[in-house]
């Protein structure tokens, strides 16, 4: 099924067949579209479930970088009035002294907003329902690919077959597309579950997300505009043993509300409200290459991180950005969007950067999972000296931002 209003440009052959059509993949079409190229998005979800009302706790940091990526594929005005802005971060051991803060100078503007996964996505689906480029196949079952010497095809379950130049995979971590294509990965588990909520708390955030670790991972908070009734909310990502999740989940309110205040150490006063509660197990993984034949790999479906950093998505949306400016740059060359040689460039652009922010993201995980108190004493120590140098300050928030290294285009101010 198609939903966008072009339907008597279904069928013909596209630039891009982008299989996956989530905020990633919808971003990656409405950025192409932007410098003239086509895309059909097919994706097996249902919008209205994915945009249904309510507030539970799913929720993305949309770094610097990030944001002026939205802006330049024409967003911001959708968004802008739905996003908590990020002032800071707060890191701390446990809540024990030797805290750092993470600020920009007031000319800097922020670190970042956080947006309601819905928002992204009621914002991403309008804009692409609106763009001829797009043939957007929603709720639809891909039962074949194929990529060939002189274009890509998917086999729909309804027997709609859709053609392009290049395959764009953005199904995210268990991308079937990648494992069609027989591409490497390397992986493991954490053995860890992220628990996430929307809560509702008694005193106002600050504008302050928290990331508080304990021997069992880290315990975010991250900030979220009031509620219509002038209620403060945050969302939390609270990262449990494997062997805990399942009893956790299933604690009442008042017993989940009683674990969340004792970790918070009442920086919000009294918690007033939990929202539903879900969770996800919690992986690393990296393919061995983001490209082949014909195909391209983004987002998830590429790599895989701990959200200790918050840089999931984000790293995803440097996929998009580089990805429009390789094809856009070949197509300036007379190349076709499924040339090797855009691959190529691709690849050598995304491949090494992921790779680095990926192992970054692992190691801390892991330096902040050893337990006991010694281990605990030298992160504090540590993380006091790095509050005292503002040089070693000002790289760790440029990562946050996403405004370091190689930026494509549409991720420059």
């Amino acid at each position: 099924m198609t939903d966008t209003p072009g339907t008597a440009l279904q069928d013909t052959k596209r630039d891009l067949l982008i299989l996956g059509g989530g905020l990633v993949g919808m971003t990656l079409a409405l950025a192409a579209a932007r410098k003239g190229l086509s895309s059909h998005v097919v994706d097996r979800a249902d919008p209205a479930e994915l945009t249904a009302e309510g507030f539970d706790g799913r929720a993305s940091a949309i770094s610097t970088a990030s944001w002026r990526l939205f802006r330049h594929i024409g967003l911001e005005d959708r968004l802008e009035p739905f996003g908590c802005a990020i002032a800071s971060i707060a890191v701390t051991d446990q809540m024990k002294p030797g805290r750092i803060d993470f600020a920009p100078e007031p000319h800097e503007g922020t670190l970042g907003r956080m947006f309601a996964n819905r928002e992204l996505r009621l914002a991403l689906f309008e804009a692409a329902r609106d763009e001829p480029l797009i043939s957007w196949h929603s709720r639809a079952e891909v039962v074949a690919r194929t990529r060939g010497e002189h274009g890509v095809s998917a086999t729909l379950a309804d027997g709609t077959r859709l053609e392009a130049s290049l395959m764009v995979a953005a199904e995210g971590r268990t991308s079937p597309t990648r494992e069609d294509a027989g591409i490497p990965i390397a992986q493991w588990q954490y053995d860890h579950r992220a628990v996430i909520a929307g809560l509702t708390h008694e005193k106002p955030h600050g504008n302050v997300a928290w990331e508080i670790f304990y021997s069992a991972g880290p315990f975010a908070l991250l900030p979220m505009l009031d509620g219509s009734d002038g209620a403060h909310r945050s969302a939390l990502v609270w990262t449990v043993d494997e062997k805990d999740a399942a009893g956790t989940l299933k604690l009442g309110d008042r017993a989940f509300l009683a674990e969340v205040e004792k970790r918070m150490g009442g920086i919000f006063g009294a918690i007033t409200a939990v929202g539903p509660r879900a969770s996800w197990p919690l992986g690393f993984h990296h393919t061995a290459t983001i490209t082949d034949t014909r195909l391209a790999l983004i987002g998830d479906a590429a790599h895989g991180i701990h959200p200790i950093a918050g840089q999931g998505l984000n790293l995803g949306l440097r996929d998009v950005g580089a990805l429009v400016e390789v094809l856009d740059g070949g197509l300036r060359l007379g190349l076709e969007p499924g040339d090797a040689q855009g691959l190529a460039r691709y690849e050598r652009w995304r491949g090494l950067d992921s790779f680095t922010v990926a192992l970054a993201t692992d190691g801390l995980t892991r330096l902040f999972g050893v337990p006991g108190t010694p281990a605990s004493a030298l992160r504090r120590l540590g993380m006091a000296g790095v509050q005292r140098m503002p040089v070693l300050k000002r790289w760790f928030m440029d990562e946050a931002r996403g405004i370091s290294g190689d930026l494509p285009e549409l991720l420059r101010a």
